[in-house]
């Protein structure tokens, strides 16, 4: 029964994906939904993109390990940069009227700071899409009783996403986002009630993560710790402003008013659902205090594995239903605009440039050729790597926060920003914060604040020296 009706839902999630390419009919279409998406989908796209897979499995889990101190990243940075978005870049991107992020680089600065800028965004995609795909073979290897291994079940996963994202685009991601919300929010809303109830109560729950001192937020310690604090949340509050797909999600809505409020409203949502997954974590501690023995295990991957098998072992099959849907929903949305947002700045900013006389279907025929391709690259990274989604996620958003975010923002708000300093700030900040990885990855001063150290000295070099006669 569980089988049929994830099968179900799989048919359900492509049928809605494939009939929202009937509205693709050209490049704006399928990048940025010809910029019509009404507040509601624009707000369901922002709260499915950003609720994924490691919000799920792995950063509930991390909160059952680490407590509150352990998530400082995400929810609580990936919140603040929806915050900040919409406060201070949200205008800025829907007025410029561009298709792409790498886009502003280019009419701000020049064409080698859009370049460098959108490899080193399209490059920070691949732990994040990884994440998701590796989330769809969890689910698969679970759902199999490990009929189904998790490297099978990640190109399974791979295969599915790629099936229905390839052809609608834009238009299939936001149409599908918002049919998976509506999913995630019943879903998880029942399923933590009903575990909650096999826990003894929200109260009881929430008593013994107190006791555990799962609750304390702030860091414990000298310098050292509230550096790395600190770096873990600017690495997603400032380091994922600069991703395609915040700037998508942006740029679709159908005026600049809904463009600010979709993403507040977006943020807002996600912040407060993101403790759900964190509640039903805890409580299957509270229910089965064996499922800590997952914290032991050599491979990180595995303390993943506390949700799904807590809602197989002791639940309903109408639970397990309605998580399965919910957790195949937060997947699916998040991995189809992963997908999506790397491949549309690459296509756009490094490689069209080099035909500039191609045609825009000729350009749609691209866009699906290099979605493929990036498919392949992050199946290729999830199917080597052992680290959990959220350090995946983590991971990631270090290489934009080093490079991209302090050309954005300077050129935004600093009229003395000028290509010197773009250029400069993105070469000192990866070389920095490359060094500082390879030579000092425990230091007191966390890698990403040597970069981001390092992007800011850059700019105001670059930009504040008189350029010679």
């Amino acid at each position: 029964m569980l089988i049929i009706s994830v099968a179900v839902y799989f048919l359900i999630t492509i049928g809605i994906g494939l009939w929202a390419a009937q509205r693709v009919h050209n490049s704006k279409d399928y990048l940025v939904a010809g910029r019509s998406l009404p507040l509601t989908m624009n707000m369901a796209t922002v709260f499915a993109t950003w609720f994924g897979a490691e919000t799920v499995l792995s950063v509930s889990a991390t909160f059952a390990k680490d407590g509150l101190g352990g998530i400082v990243a995400d929810p609580f940075g990936s919140s603040f940069c929806l915050l900040f978005v919409a406060l201070f870049f949200a205008r800025a991107f829907y007025r410029m009227d561009l298709l792409t992020i790498g886009d502003f680089y280019h009419k701000r600065y020049s064409k080698p700071v859009e370049v460098s800028t959108s490899v080193a965004i399209t490059a920070s995609y691949l732990g994040w899409t990884s994440a998701q795909l590796t989330a769809l073979g969890l689910v698969f290897s679970v759902l199999s009783g490990g009929a189904i291994s998790l490297d099978t079940g990640i190109v399974i996963g791979a295969v599915i996403v790629l099936g229905y994202t390839i052809w609608g685009g834009m238009w299939s991601v936001a149409l599908t986002d918002l049919f998976q919300t509506v999913v995630i929010l019943i879903g998880l809303t029942a399923v933590a009630w009903l575990v909650g109830g096999m826990a003894g109560g929200p109260g009881k729950v929430i008593a013994a993560a107190a006791e555990a001192g799962k609750l304390e937020f702030w860091p414990r310690g000298g310098a050292k710790e509230w550096l790395w604090f600190l770096a873990a949340w600017m690495t997603l509050a400032i380091g994922s402003i600069p991703q395609q797909d915040v700037f998508q999600r942006v740029t679709s809505a159908k005026d600049e008013q809904t463009a600010v409020r979709g993403s507040l409203l977006g943020g807002l949502l996600y912040f407060c659902f993101a403790f759900i997954p964190m509640f039903i974590a805890y409580a299957a501690l509270v229910i089965e205090p064996g499922y800590g023995a997952l914290f032991a295990g050599e491979d990180a991957r595995e303390i993943q594995r506390i949700l799904p098998d807590l809602i197989l072992e002791r639940t309903p099959m109408w639970a397990q239903v309605l998580f399965f849907g919910a957790l195949l929903s937060a997947i699916l949305s998040t991995a189809s605009g992963a997908l999506l947002a790397p491949t549309a700045l690459f296509t756009e900013n490094v490689l069209r440039p080099l035909v500039p006389r191609m045609s825009d279907q000729q350009f749609l025929l691209l866009l699906r050729v290099v979605l493929v391709t990036f498919t392949l690259a992050a199946l290729l990274f999830a199917l080597n790597s052992k680290s959990t989604m959220y350090e995946m996620v983590q991971n990631a958003y270090k290489v934009t926060l080093v490079s991209c975010i302090v050309p954005l923002a300077a050129g935004i708000y600093w009229k003395r920003a000028s290509v010197p300093g773009a250029m400069l700030s993105v070469v000192f900040g990866l070389f920095s914060w490359g060094v500082a990885e390879f030579t000092a990855p425990e230091a007191t001063i966390p890698p990403q604040l040597v970069g981001l150290a390092f992007s800011i000295l850059g700019m105001g070099l670059g930009s504040l020296v008189p350029p010679r006669k």
